[in-house]
């Protein structure tokens, strides 16, 4: 069993082994957590014969401690909190306002950058395969979540090389599905399981997801419509998040 990744095109290509169930479905769409979720998406994409796309989530850090993530936003204005960091630290709602803006700026700006003109898939009614390199706070991933349920597919799985067992728990209760390839205990953090870990660049971005729909190109794609209020059918009383609804739960 491997214990660590040497990168990311390899993490990519261990979880795709575990993903086969969905290969050549036409309702399923792998969708990326940039930067770092794009190569392993990537893999996992061409293996199953699916199309890829960006679902864009920007951490909100601490000022001062930008590492630690206060919350965070994602396309469609979803903006979670996590209400224990802002409460500990009395963040005003001015600064957080503040931060939350300069962040949707740099959201939208990455969006035009890694489509360029192509539109957005459109999510409703498909099988989304939400993908990121790991998972270590899990504000990002709520986040994107959250972002999904508002635009009404049918299912979610979460699907990532490498998280803690309890961050695992935590999201299995939250989508319908969830697979990681290694679940390692204490988890210290998601570079630790890589051998290269190097940053994602924006243009390795917008590359693989070139080179993806160049792949696919009967592939129906259509502009992104205003997110509804809707989620996937497993768990739509419990989980629904409205837009712009501030959460303590990451």
């Amino acid at each position: 069993m491997i214990s660590q990744f040497h990168d990311r095109t390899e993490a990519g290509k261990f979880l795709a082994q575990q993903l086969t169930a969905y290969a050549n479905q036409h309702d399923v769409l792998v969708l990326a957590l940039p930067r770092g979720g794009v190569p392993v998406a990537f893999e996992v994409a061409n293996a199953l014969h699916a199309p890829l796309d960006v679902i864009v989530v920007r951490k909100l850090g601490v000022p001062g401690q930008e590492e630690l993530a206060m919350g965070a936003i994602a396309t469609g204005g979803v903006r979670i909190l996590n209400l224990d960091v802002v409460q500990f630290l009395d963040i005003p709602d001015e600064l957080i306002n503040t931060i939350a803006a300069r962040e949707q700026a740099e959201l939208e700006r990455r969006e035009r950058l890694y489509r360029g003109d192509r539109p957005a898939y459109d999510v409703h009614g498909r099988t989304v395969i939400l993908v990121d390199d790991g998972i270590a706070t899990g504000a990002t991933m709520h986040a994107a979540v959250a972002a999904l349920k508002q635009r009404q597919p049918t299912r979610i799985i979460i699907a990532v090389p490498t998280a803690a067992p309890l961050t695992c728990a935590e999201f299995e209760a939250e989508v319908d599905e969830l697979v990681c390839v290694i679940r390692p205990d204490p988890f210290i953090a998601v570079g630790y399981w890589y051998s290269q870990f190097a940053q994602t660049s924006d243009e390795e971005v917008r590359s693989l997801l070139e080179r993806a729909n160049q792949a696919l190109p009967t592939i129906q794609q259509k502009s992104k419509s205003t997110p509804g209020t809707g989620t996937s059918q497993k768990k739509r009383a419990r989980t629904t998040t409205p837009v712009k609804q501030e959460s303590g739960y990451l």
